[in-house]
């Protein structure tokens, strides 16, 4: 057994993880069987509480997922790499060290197999309850309305950022916006038409819409999570690059506008709601989601500050971007000027154009500049529908939250 149990029952110290109880020994045999014999040593001696033992198992396993691309690394090892982390966390809970037992939980959720999802995540609401009560009460309530503690302030200069945009950006022709569209008008006249739109007045009953603005309430559900960010211009720039850190430092690179000389800081098309499932609470799937018969394929977030870009791109999935807070400018080309788009010819980036909108080279894109598109800014409470294969360019003009929901046709769903 992983973890015991004080006499007369569960102990406030300890981390239960019944699925590593009963399948330790034969994931420990499947490692044995791939060669991870030192692997196996170690993780004996860590589930007996020697923490060295956890630490150098979970290094271990770590150095194996980062043995070659992701792709490549077999399901066990991160499965390993879980299993090291919950030992790891048992530690640092027990001692009290409620951070660090967060920091490393999280670790497993993100780079760790499936196998012991479930472990890790009821570990994290024992570690976050007990975080939460441990905390000194100032007796005073959130204040959602409080200027000084918004993520997004009310300021903004139209002329400004119009010079920031790509060259004859809200020119041409504007995405549709309907309120409150029905869903036989959403499938009649957008859906079955591939044709975008934003939808307004679909959102105010979202609790997002206001608790998202409010640092405290972030800093307090997600604070002390570690998360994923990319930092760099966007992901097509040689100095891009990815790093694991605290949401609340994250927040603070928001707030405080604090660029690396490479670029922003953004959390970018991240499960975020699979991970902390307070914020889940916060958003409802959009019944637009389910038209066509089709299920939900994934539920992502965006957050991050104003001049993050997503390039010019496109998506196999019928998607719903959703701001819930600040604004985003988007343009978007329809599927059938993919050739003039020039997308790339490596295969994982066949979905993203060569195209810079903000820089384009008219030597060698001379036609772009005359292709015909639609654009927008999408305000807060909006949705706006991409059709699948729809070619899209996102920049945040403020600090920006907002959701994406994609769907197909499909029995199978990893979203929830």
């Amino acid at each position: 057994m992983s973890s015991t149990t004080a006499p007369g029952g569960d102990s406030p110290s300890i981390l239960e993880t019944p699925t590593l109880d009963t399948e330790s020994r034969e994931l420990l045999h499947t490692i044995s069987e791939h060669g991870g014999y030192a692997y196996v040593s170690m993780a004996a001696m860590a589930a007996a509480g020697d923490f060295r033992a956890a630490e150098a198992a979970r290094e271990m396993a770590w150095e194996q997922l980062h043995s070659g691309p992701w792709h490549s690394v077999l399901p066990v090892w991160r499965d390993a790499y879980s299993m090291a982390c919950l030992h790891v966390a048992k530690h640092h809970y027990g001692n009290g060290e409620l951070k660090e037992a967060l920091r490393v939980l999280d670790m497993g959720i993100i780079m760790g197999g499936t196998l012991l999802v479930k472990d890790l995540h009821s570990a994290v609401d024992k570690v976050s309850e007990k975080a939460r009560n441990a905390k000194v009460c100032d007796g005073r309530c959130e204040d959602l309305e409080n200027s000084d503690h918004r993520l997004v302030g009310q300021e903004f200069n139209m002329t400004k950022v119009l010079q920031l945009l790509p060259v004859k950006s809200l020119t041409s022709k504007l995405v549709v916006k309907r309120s409150a569209l029905s869903l036989e008008q959403f499938l009649t006249d957008h859906y079955l038409s591939s044709s975008p739109v934003i939808i307004s007045d679909c959102m105010a009953h979202w609790p997002a819409k206001m608790k998202w603005n409010n640092i405290d309430y972030l800093l307090r559900v997600a604070g002390d999570r570690t998360v994923p960010v990319e930092v760099g211009k966007n992901y097509l720039c040689a100095e891009w690059k990815q790093e694991l850190i605290t949401f609340s430092e994250f927040l603070q690179r928001i707030k405080s506008n604090d660029y690396s000389p490479i670029g922003p800081t953004y959390l970018a098309q991240h499960p975020l709601f699979d991970q902390i499932s307070e914020l889940r609470k916060d958003i409802f799937i959009p019944d637009y989601c389910f038209t066509g018969g089709g299920e939900l394929r994934s539920l992502n977030a965006w957050f991050g500050p104003a001049g993050t870009v997503t390039p010019l791109h496109h998506d196999p999935h019928h998607n719903i971007l959703a701001q819930v807070i600040g604004k985003k400018y988007i343009r978007l080309y329809s599927a059938s000027l993919s050739e003039d788009l020039s997308p790339y010819p490596d295969t994982m980036l066949s979905n993203s154009s060569q195209v810079d909108l903000d820089d384009i080279d008219e030597r060698k894109f001379p036609k772009v500049a005359d292709l015909e598109f639609v654009d927008c800014i999408l305000e807060e409470g909006e949705m706006l529908y991409i059709p699948p294969k729809w070619w899209h360019y996102v920049r945040s003009l403020t600090p920006s939250c907002s959701v994406s929901f994609w769907w197909s046709e499909g029995e199978s769903s990893d979203a929830y």
